[in-house]
């Protein structure tokens, strides 16, 4: 199988660099390489995402699919008085963002591998947030949609950014199936910001 930003060890070469950047008015350093994603820099659609983000102090947060860790370090610094878990099946992004939790002072996090929910199953969120790995194809997505709804608490949140052009309204409609409401926060040069809320 190729490498892909998915999978659980890549193989291609190590190409670390080191990028800053400003999220949510705080400026954050990251260490980024070869084979995760988005490895130039924070995507234009997980910008959207974290500046739609509504979090309260003490939520417990769920990042799936965290890369190197962007959106949720900017989670963790917004949930100050809570808890980021971040997943991701890459084990080279999951170095990353333990690697860049600790460059930028952020110790309210847990960072571990997991293949979708595995290591997680017996943990309850406030919020769950996802850039989901389209490339992985439908299946994935909408299975961190249908696994992720059992995670959250009563009044919890999914948020989810997803292109127009990607899969967008398949997303919604699976959201909706699912959740029964499904709300479009914003939209912003294709990329559309989902949150549905588990109501019981």
């Amino acid at each position: 199988m190729a490498d892909h930003y998915y999978s659980r060890t890549p193989g291609v070469e190590h190409d670390r660099r080191t990028h800053q950047d400003e999220l949510r008015g705080f400026r954050f350093n990251y260490v980024t390489d070869a084979g995760v994603f988005s490895k130039a820099g924070v995507d234009y659609g997980s910008r959207v995402l974290i500046d739609a983000l509504e979090l309260d102090k003490q939520d417990q947060v769920l990042d799936v699919g965290c890369g190197y860790g962007p959106i949720g370090i900017t989670a963790a610094r917004l949930a100050d008085q809570g808890h980021v878990t971040m997943i991701d099946i890459n084990e080279r992004a999951v170095e990353l963002a333990r690697e860049n939790a600790k460059l930028n002072g952020v110790h309210n996090v847990t960072i571990v591998q997991s293949d979708i929910y595995e290591a997680v199953r017996d943990k309850r969120f406030n919020a769950i947030v996802t850039n989901p790995p389209i490339r992985a194809g439908k299946m994935v997505v909408h299975q961190i949609f249908e696994e992720g709804y059992q995670l959250l608490l009563p009044g919890g949140s999914m948020w989810v950014v997803i292109q127009k052009k990607q899969g967008a309204p398949s997303a919604e409609a699976k959201l909706l199936e699912l959740f029964g409401n499904v709300e479009e926060v914003t939209k912003d040069k294709g990329y559309r910001i989902f949150r549905a809320i588990r109501e019981s």
